[in-house]
C-alpha cells in the first residue's frame, strides 16, 4: 500500500492538488494522510493582534481548523467512495516544514504531494515559498501540482538527468510505478554538447534500465548552454504530463533552488512537477 502525504491550508491550490492525488492513485491501494499546520497561523495573529494570549490564540485556531480538516477529509471519502483509499487527517502545532519532515520520517511516507502555492499565492511566481521550502529540505519524493493543471494520465515523463548519481532504488521505483500503472513514456534527458558518456555515467544509466526494465525508456540527449530553455523546449514538443527532477548535494535543481531561479523555470511550467530526494534520509 502507498502512503501519500498531502499538506493543506485549505485553499484553492490545496484542494486541486488533493483531487489530482485521489486520480493519480485511483487504482492503487492508498492511505492518505492530510496534514495542516497551524503555528504559523497563530504566530502571525499574535503579531497582528499586539494584544493576543497565545494559549488561547492556539486553542481558537486549533478548534477552527480541525473542524475544517475533519470536513474535508468528511468530504473526499463521501465524493470518492474508493474501497481501495483509507483517509487520515494530521492536525500539527509546528511549521509545515518541520511537521512535513517529521511525519515523513515516523511514517515512512512514499510520496508527498502539494499544491504549488497555498493562501498567499503570487501570481508572479509559480512555486510558493512552502513548496520550495519542503523541495528543499524534506526528504521525500514531492509532487507539485499547478493549480490550472487539469489531470492527464501521465502518458509522457520527462526525466533530465546528467547521469552522475547513484540514483536511489527506493525513488526510482517509484518513478517506474507511475510508468508501468499509465503505460507512459519515460524521456531521459541528457543535455550536453557531448555524445560520450563517462563510465561513472554509463555506470548510472545502466542502473536506471535495471530498475526500470517494464517501463517505455527513451534516451535523449540535446546540445544547449542554456539547460532550462532546453527542458521547457522538451517540455513543450514532446507533450510531458510530469517532470521529474533529482534533488541531490550540487544537483542543477539544488542550484536553481539556492540561486532562487527555481521560478525562471516555475513560470511557465504547467505541468506537474515530481521532485526526487538524492539526501540521506
Amino acid at each position: 500500500m502507498r502512503t501519500v502525504l498531502i499538506p493543506t491550508d485549505f485553499s484553492t491550490n490545496a484542494r486541486h492538488a488533493i483531487d489530482y492525488a485521489l486520480l493519480l492513485h485511483k487504482n492503487e491501494p492508498t492511505i492518505f494522510y492530510f496534514l495542516h499546520a497551524y503555528a504559523d497561523k497563530v504566530y502571525s495573529t499574535l503579531k497582528s493582534d499586539g494584544n493576543g494570549n497565545i494559549v488561547t490564540q492556539k486553542k481558537v485556531i486549533k478548534q477552527h481548523t480541525e473542524l475544517k480538516l475533519n470536513k474535508l477529509v468528511t468530504e473526499i471519502k463521501s465524493k470518492t467512495n474508493n474501497p481501495k483509499h483509507t483517509y487520515e487527517a494530521v492536525l500539527a502545532f509546528e511549521s509545515l516544514v518541520d511537521v512535513v519532515n517529521d511525519f515523513v520520517k515516523q511514517i515512512d511516507v512514499d510520496l508527498i504531494i502539494m499544491g504549488t502555492q497555498g493562501q498567499t499565492s503570487n501570481k508572479k511566481i509559480t512555486f510558493g515559498s512552502n513548496t520550495v521550502q519542503v523541495f528543499k529540505y524534506v526528504q521525500c519524493p514531492v509532487l507539485a501540482v499547478p493549480e490550472d493543471y487539469i489531470f492527464e494520465q501521465p502518458k509522457k515523463v520527462l526525466f533530465p538527468t546528467d547521469y552522475m548519481l547513484p540514483y536511489k532504488l527506493r525513488e526510482l521505483k517509484l518513478l517506474r510505478d507511475i510508468a508501468v500503472a499509465f503505460k507512459s513514456e519515460v524521456h531521459c534527458l541528457y543535455i550536453s554538447d557531448f555524445e560520450n558518456l563517462s563510465q561513472r555515467q554509463l555506470k548510472n544509466q545502466k542502473y536506471i534500465l535495471d530498475v526500470l526494465y517494464d517501463a517505455n525508456l527513451f534516451f535523449d540527449r540535446i546540445p544547449s548552454k542554456h539547460r532550462v530553455e532546453a527542458i521547457l523546449k522538451h517540455v513543450t514538443n514532446k507533450e510531458i504530463d510530469i517532470l521529474v527532477m533529482i534533488n541531490s548535494r550540487h544537483s542543477f535543481l539544488e542550484d536553481m533552488l539556492y540561486r532562487s531561479t527555481v521560478d525562471e523555470l516555475g513560470l511557465n511550467i504547467k505541468t506537474p512537477f515530481l521532485v526526487m530526494q538524492n539526501l540521506p534520509r
